[in-house]
C-alpha cells in the first residue's frame, strides 16, 4: 500500500446503471472504488458479484463498484447482449463496456476476473485475481476509511448507481425447463428467483413457487425464495416417494439444491450448506446437508443417480435422495478439454445435460470451452468442440463444427442431439450416426434450454427474450437443416515466453490483511500442475504442497498450456475464535518455449500488489 500508482482514467464504449451518465474518475474522487473487471460468461465472475454485494451494502455510503466488462466471446461483445446480462445478474453498479479490452489492458488485468482497488485520492492500491477476496477486500476497505477519514480525503454519500426501469414481462431470463406429469412445464424463471409452472402452450402462467425476492428460505410456495435458479429435474416415481419431494431445483447462486412438493409447492433444502465449495477434491460420499456445493447449473437422472453440472467447479457431481448423499462424479476442478476416464477428465463450466433415450449416454453441454461432451461407460468423451478458446458457427464434420458457449442439450429418439447454441443464437444439431453438425434455427435471443414434447415439438427456453419459443414444424427435417459455415473465432491470449529446460515456477501468495497461514489440519499450501499437451512438461507435473516447484519445459515442443491450481489454507490470526479460509485461483497459461527467454513463472493467489 505505499505504491502510489495513478489509476487510469476510464474509457470505454459506454456506461450502464448511471442514468445515461459517462464517469470519470474525478466523480468518484473521496470514494473508495472497486474496478471488477469481469465478463458474463464467466462463473467465477458471477461468484465475485455475489461476493462484492455484501460488501456494497456495508459501505454503501463509501465504496463504489465499478463493473468493467471486458468480453471473452464475439457475443459478448454485443451492446445489448450486456445490458441484458446486468439485469439478468442482479448487477446493482455502474457498468462500463470495455469491448476491445482497452480498460483491461491499461490496469494490466491478467484473468478473469481481476479486482482492482484505488482509494479516495485516486491511487490503485491493490489488485487481486480470481475470487473469494470478499474477507481480505473488506479489511482493506477497513484500513482504507480509517487512513482517509482521518486525512479529511474520504467523503461519504451515495454513490452514481442509477437503477434501470422496471421490465414487465411474464418471464424475466428464463433458465431451464422441464415436462411435469400432468402435462405442464416448469421453467426456471432466474431473474425473479423462483419457478414457474405453465400451461403446454408455453405462455399461460399457472402458479409460481417461490416469492420472487432473493433468498433460501424453505416453506410454502408462496413465501420460499431462491436465487438465480436454474435446471429443473424429476425424479423418478420411486425415488420421490421415498424422498418426500417430485422434483429437484438448482439453486444456483445459493449453492443448493431445492426439493419441491408438486402438490403443494412446498419447498425444502435437500443439498447443499450454502456455502461454496473451497475444499480438497476427493472421491468419498458426503451428508448431503453437509457438503459444500459450487453454482450447479442443470440436474439429469442418469446411472440411478441425480447428476448435478457443478459449473463453478468444472465438475459433474451427484446426488442420492434415498440416502441424502452427495459426491464428485466427473472432471478434477482444472477447467479445460481433456477426455478420459471420470475421474480423470477435464470439463469447464458445464451447464446443460440430457439422458439418451436409452438411458446409456449423458450429453453434457461444456459451455466454456464451447464443447458437447458425453458420459458413457464411465469415460468422458467430446462429440464436438476444439477448446476453452476457440469458437464459432460452424456446421459439418464434428471435428471442425464450432460452438459458441453451448448452454443446454436434449437428446432425441433417433441418438442425436439438440444443442442450445446459447451465444450463436441457435439451435444446432449433432448426429452421431453421420458425425455431422447441422444448424435447425437461427435468429434465437441466448437459447439456453429445449424440451421435447410428447407430441414430438421442441421448445425453446429464449432466456434473453424471457420466453419460450417452439421450433417450426419440419425443422427437425433433413429438409429443415441447413449448413452454416460462419466465422471461427479464436480467443488469443498474450503466451508467456519461457526457455526450454529448467524452470522455476512460483506462486506469490500474501494473507489476507488479519490472517496467517494455518496448518492446523496439515499443510496449509498445494499446488498441482498439468500440462496441454502433456509432453510440454518433461518434469515437474503432479501435486505437491510447496508453492514453488521445478519444471522442466521440453524444447521440442514449441507451445502448450501450463494447468496450474494453486491453494492457500488461512485461519484469522490474533483472535480467539479463528476463522478459517481457503484461498484457490485456476490458471491456464499459455506459453511459448523459446531459446534465451526467462526461466521463473511467477502466478499471485492472492494479490496484493499495487
Amino acid at each position: 500500500m505505499s505504491a502510489r500508482v495513478r489509476a487510469p482514467e476510464l474509457r470505454g464504449r459506454g456506461w450502464l446503471n448511471t442514468g445515461g451518465r459517462d464517469l470519470k474518475l474525478a466523480d468518484l474522487r473521496g470514494k473508495i472504488v472497486i474496478a471488477d473487471f469481469w465478463t458474463f460468461c464467466c462463473i467465477n465472475c458471477l461468484h465475485v458479484l455475489d461476493e462484492l454485494r455484501p460488501l456494497e451494502e456495508k459501505y454503501g455510503d463509501v465504496l463504489v463498484v465499478i463493473g468493467v466488462h471486458s468480453p471473452k466471446f464475439e457475443h459478448e461483445k454485443d451492446a445489448d447482449a450486456l445490458a441484458a446480462a446486468v439485469e439478468r445478474y442482479g448487477v446493482h453498479h455502474p457498468v462500463l463496456d470495455d469491448p476491445e479490452l482497452d480498460m483491461w489492458q491499461q490496469y494490466a488485468a491478467r484473468a478473469w476476473p481481476t479486482l482492482s482497488v484505488i482509494d479516495p485520492e485516486g491511487y490503485v492500491v491493490a489488485t487481486m485475481a480470481g475470487e473469494g477476496h470478499a474477507e481480505g477486500l473488506a479489511r482493506l476497505i477497513d484500513e482504507l476509511v480509517a487512513t482517509h477519514e482521518a486525512k479529511g480525503t474520504l467523503h461519504r454519500g451515495d454513490g452514481p448507481y442509477v437503477p434501470p426501469p422496471a421490465p414487465e414481462t411474464a418471464l424475466r431470463f428464463p433458465g431451464k425447463a422441464t415436462l411435469l406429469p400432468n402435462g405442464n412445464l416448469l421453467v426456471s424463471d432466474s431473474a425473479r428467483h423462483s419457478v414457474v409452472e405453465v400451461e403446454p402452450d408455453g405462455e399461460t402462467p399457472v402458479r409460481r413457487i417461490g416469492s420472487g425476492e432473493r433468498g433460501r428460505a424453505d416453506g410454502p410456495a408462496a413465501t420460499a425464495t431462491f436465487s438465480e435458479p436454474q435446471g429443473v429435474c424429476l425424479l423418478p416415481t420411486h425415488v420421490a416417494e421415498v424422498a418426500g419431494y417430485d422434483l429437484v431445483v438448482a439453486d444456483t447462486v445459493n449453492h443448493l439444491l431445492r426439493g419441491v412438493r408438486l402438490e403443494s409447492g412446498e419447498v425444502v433444502t435437500v443439498a447443499g450448506s450454502g456455502r461454496q465449495w473451497r475444499a480438497e477434491v476427493d472421491d468419498h460420499a458426503h451428508d448431503a446437508l453437509a457438503v459444500d456445493l459450487s453454482s450447479p447449473w442443470d440436474l439429469a437422472w442418469y446411472d440411478d443417480k441425480l447428476i448435478i453440472a457443478m459449473a463453478g467447479i468444472h465438475q459433474l457431481w451427484w446426488f442420492d435422495p434415498i440416502k441424502r448423499t452427495a459426491g464428485m462424479y466427473a472432471g478434477t476442478t482444472v477447467e479445460a478439454l481433456r477426455d478420459g476416464p471420470l475421474a480423470e477428465a477435464w470439463m469447464a463450466q458445464p451447464s446443460g445435460l440430457s439422458v439418451s433415450v436409452d438411458g446409456t449416454r449423458l450429453w453434457v453441454a461444456d459451455s466454456e470451452s464451447s464443447a458437447i461432451r458425453y458420459v458413457e461407460n464411465g469415460v468422458l468423451g467430446t462429440a464436438v468442440g476444439q477448446g476453452l478458446f476457440d469458437f464459432g458457427h460452424v456446421d459439418g464434420p464434428a471435428e471442425s463444427a464450432l460452438l459458441q458457449h453451448p448452454l443446454g442439450v436434449c437428446a432425441l429418439p433417433d441418438g442425436s442431439v439438440l444443442i442450445a447454441d446459447t451465444y450463436n443464437g441457435a439451435v444446432r444439431r449433432f448426429d452421431p450416426a453421420s458425425n455431422q453438425v447441422s444448424t435447425v434455427a437461427d435468429g434465437l435471443a441466448e437459447p439456453s434450454d429445449l424440451v421435447l414434447t410428447p407430441s414430438g415439438e421442441v421448445l425453446v427456453v429464449e432466456s434473453a427474450a424471457h420466453r419460450l419459443t417452439r421450433l417450426a414444424p419440419g425443422a427437425l427435417s433433413a429438409a429443415g437443416a441447413s449448413t452454416v459455415d460462419g466465422p471461427r473465432h479464436r480467443t488469443e491470449r498474450k503466451p508467456t515466453d519461457l526457455a526450454a529446460g529448467e524452470v522455476t515456477l512460483d506462486i506469490v501468495f500474501t494473507p489476507a490483511p488479519g490472517q496467517k497461514l494455518d496448518e492446523t489440519y496439515g499443510p496449509s499450501t498445494r499446488l498441482v500442475v498439468s500440462a496441454s499437451p502433456p509432453e510440454l512438461l518433461v518434469e515437474g507435473a503432479g501435486t505437491g504442497t510447496e508453492l514453488s516447484r521445478r519444471l522442466v519445459l521440453n524444447g521440442e515442443v514449441t507451445a502448450g498450456v501450463l494447468q496450474v491450481t494453486a491453494q492457500a489454507a488461512t485461519c484469522d490470526a490474533d483472535v480467539e475464535h479463528a476463522a478459517c479460509h481457503l484461498t484457490r485461483q485456476d490458471w491456464g497459461v499459455p506459453v511459448r518455449v523459446v531459446d534465451g527467454a526467462v526461466t521463473r513463472l511467477p502466478l499471485v493467489l492472492r494479490g496484493l500488489d499495487a
